[in-house]
């Protein structure tokens, strides 16, 4: 035991951690469970813990035995792994057996169940995440060194750090996705030096799993220190082939951090990679990212028609208006942000600012015409149709979106009268 506690936290001492701390003690004795990784770590780091994870010496079937008796409800999540979910009053608390690893893949371990709390700190990921802490809140550290690490904001792999990784390759995005989110030191030398070497192990792992600790990575605050070591080491050139623009990624981000202060993990993404709607689209498709999340990268990345379309700080509000109806508020706004993220004049943030402001409140409105219309100025049926509503529908676009329907109706009949059908 280090001698140290956790501060006060309200999930310690609710009704449901009480509840499922005090079953398996009774089935095991005192001492037999502990909380373990996440709610340790973020609880001394004074951040808000969301998933509360408890380790034990007792076997999955004697777990769910003492879940039984207590009358909670006990899934199966992992069981061949040692996990089991218990609920008690709406929240979950995974489970899981002491471990150590037997046989690794570089993807799937097999296991064997152990009461050696030293034995399943080994094969723990990072020192950080190997403190343990009893129902008291006294917390244990195994490996001696994750209670310094969370005090200096070092990321430093158990034991050796090529061994961590070969039993499981997604340490290596991991190792910069907690670089992102928890790292306020130089990077461990170790850790940096055996994910260069073993980067091309990312290849084997599932596109879920490397998507998954992407995203969450370029939802951290500041990733960019993480980020840059990733175009350093190799390791982004694994995960996204098409990322080359690390200069516009870190500008976003410094725009995200010190002005806007908002954290956008896709546009994030849009930055790091070409204007080609293209590459985005293969991208999406690599990553398995959703239809949505697919279409707004490949909006985000489609080049301008025209020099005189492209967005730039000092667009009149006319200009703002056209761009925004025929973008709609999403493209605009990231190509906005991609377009302020690339100029050479960092400096024009209040115009980039009062650009974006307009896309967030300007309601685009609907061309006061429709076929009917077209059809009653005596256009056949047809494709005739849709060509003299495009026609009419460019000129009240230029006219700055003109409300007066009787303006709109002349516009169609001079259309349609200089039109041969």
């Amino acid at each position: 035991m280090s001698g140290e506690t956790l501060p006060a936290q309200p999930w310690l001492t609710a009704p449901a951690t009480i509840a499922v701390m005090s079953a398996l003690e009774v089935e095991g004795g005192e001492g037999c469970a502990r909380f373990v990784g996440g709610c340790v770590r973020d609880a001394l780091l004074g951040r808000p813990v969301k998933d509360i994870d408890i380790a034990t010496t007792l076997t999955p079937p004697r777990v769910l035995d003492a879940l039984k008796t207590a009358g909670l409800r006990a899934i199966p999540t992992g069981i061949d792994h040692g996990t089991i979910t218990a609920l008690a009053d709406g929240r979950a608390f995974e489970i899981t057996t002491l471990r150590r690893d037997v046989e690794t893949d570089g993807r799937h371990a097999v296991v064997d169940f152990t009461k050696d709390w030293t034995h399943d700190a080994a094969r723990r990921d990072f020192r950080l995440n190997a403190l343990y802490a009893d129902r008291e809140g006294r917390i244990f550290d195994p490996t001696g060194g994750g209670l310094a690490d969370i005090k200096s904001g070092a990321i430093v792999f158990v034991g050796d750090p090529v061994a961590r990784i070969r039993e499981d390759a997604l340490r290596i995005p991991r190792f910069f996705r907690f670089m992102a989110w928890y790292g306020r030191e130089v990077p461990d030398p170790a850790g940096v030096a055996a994910c260069r070497e073993l980067a091309a192990l990312i290849d084997g792992l599932s596109a879920e799993r490397v998507s998954s600790e992407l995203m969450k990575l370029l939802s951290a605050e500041d990733p960019r220190a993480a980020v840059g070591l990733m175009f350093d080491t190799g390791v982004m050139g694994r995960m996204v082939s098409d990322a080359e623009n690390r200069d516009r990624f870190e500008a976003l981000v410094k725009i995200e951090t010190e002005i806007l202060f908002t954290e956008d993990p896709l546009l994030r993404l849009a930055a790091l990679l070409p204007d080609d709607p293209v590459r985005a689209a293969r991208t999406a498709r690599a990553l398995r990212l959703s239809n949505t999340q697919r279409s707004r990268l490949t909006a985000a990345l489609t080049p301008e028609p025209s020099p005189q379309s492209r967005l730039v700080s000092w667009m009149s509000p006319r200009q703002t208006r056209q761009s925004l109806y025929r973008l709609g508020v999403q493209a605009f706004s990231d190509r906005a942000m991609l377009a302020w993220a690339a100029s050479d004049r960092p400096a024009a943030a209040i115009q980039w600012r009062a650009l974006l402001s307009m896309g967030q409140t300007w309601t685009p409105p609907t061309l006061p015409l429709n076929g009917d219309d077209v059809a009653t100025a005596g256009v056949p049926q047809g494709p005739m149709i849709g060509a003299v509503l495009r026609e009419v529908e460019a000129w009240w676009i230029d006219q700055d979106f003109i409300t007066d329907k009787l303006s709109v109706m002349e516009r169609l009949k001079a259309v349609a009268q200089g039109m041969t059908f």
